[in-house]
């Protein structure tokens, strides 16, 4: 393994998203030497715009994340493409050492993971090839795009009815596709009759596509219920593997009974139960949207400099005090060989 360091950065963050940048862009303010080692492969590159970013709604993904490295690199910030496949303590509590899959290696004084998640998608075929277009998850993020068009939730969890209530804000017309998920309870079913949502039995297939354009789902009995967009609930899974040398592991995280995915835990500002390893962003929140991710960035660089300062200043005392130690020590040997060559000459 080579090892490619000239330096110890004060901060290494892998990965490069809205909230690995937002903290670079924190820290190299605060005159922090920042390595951003960035693997290219951000969770919303399918999507087309991003939305409730205040003052770039409805910007390209890719154009924020390169604006956002414009922004780091213009106080300091290096910014490195590669992935990091290992971290490691150093000898003596002295920091970290982060592996790339190229086999090089920095070191770092502190270290923030904003790696993100994978939506992992049911196995229906055609779901994976239009994510982030027609086939969908999250309303906020998409809701406007298809308000007013025919939209079916393919239910794969308890969730199900909720993800339908909530869908049928953007648009009258919202079909439940039962699938696989338990049949709804009575007063779910009332609740789904109230808002005009229908429900459907039978197990999903497929997709049916005209040009480039979804049409329909189809059923395993052969109907093929017309919709323009299709919303489903993958399952949200850390990116954490870097973590797992440090003794880092994901938490499962249940809501109403079901798994939904899996995070890092950490304290609101990011800081994890290793000492000097901060989490920010869908690693370690899984709903959090773009505009929040940087936030969290944030809050974690400036928690992560704080951290610093207090070890800089500790350093600090001790370099004054090493001098005086010395000397006080010396004077001490002074005095007792003084004693020793009196008590000579007494004895003469």
């Amino acid at each position: 393994m080579s090892d490619m360091t000239t330096q110890m950065y004060d901060v290494v963050v892998i990965g490069g998203g809205a909230a690995g940048l937002s903290a670079a862009l924190t820290l190299s303010r605060a005159r922090r030497s920042v390595l951003v080692i960035d693997a290219g492969s951000p969770r919303n590159a399918p999507a087309s715009h991003a939305h409730n970013y205040l003052g770039r709604e409805g910007i390209a993904p890719g154009q924020l994340l390169a604006i956002g490295r414009e922004e780091a690199s213009g106080y300091g910030a290096e910014i490195v493409e590669g992935e990091a496949v290992a971290a490691e303590k150093l000898p003596g509590g002295a920091g970290f050492r982060v592996v790339r899959e190229d086999g090089t290696a920095v070191t770092a004084r502190r270290l923030l993971v904003t790696t993100g998640l994978v939506d992992e998608l049911p196995p229906i075929p055609g779901l994976a090839e239009r994510w982030g277009r027609d086939v969908l998850h999250c309303p906020y993020c998409h809701g406007w795009e298809v308000r007013d068009l025919p939209v079916g939730i393919v239910a794969l969890s308890p969730m199900a009815v909720h993800q339908a209530l909530l869908w049928r804000q953007w648009s009258d017309d919202v079909t439940l596709f039962l699938h696989h998920a338990p049949e709804p309870g009575d007063e779910e079913y009332e609740q789904l009759a109230a808002r005009g949502i229908a429900v459907v039995d039978g197990e999903v297939t497929g997709l049916e596509v005209s040009g480039d354009r979804l049409t329909g789902v189809r059923l395993a009995d052969g109907r093929v219920v017309p919709r323009a967009a299709v919303v489903v609930q993958p399952r949200f899974t850390a990116r954490s593997g870097v973590l797992d040398g440090l003794g880092l592991h994901a938490t499962a995280l249940e809501v109403g009974g079901h798994t939904v995915g899996t995070y890092i835990a950490a304290d609101p500002a990011g800081a994890t139960e290793v000492p000097g390893v901060w989490v920010a962003g869908n690693v370690t929140n899984l709903m959090e949207q773009v505009i929040g991710a940087a936030a969290a960035g944030q809050k974690a660089g400036a928690a992560i400099n704080g951290h610093l300062m207090t070890e800089d200043v500790r350093r600090a005392v001790e370099a004054r005090r090493a001098p005086f130690s010395a000397e006080a020590e010396r004077q001490v040997c002074e005095k007792t060989l003084g004693s020793r060559r009196h008590g000579l000459q007494e004895t003469r």
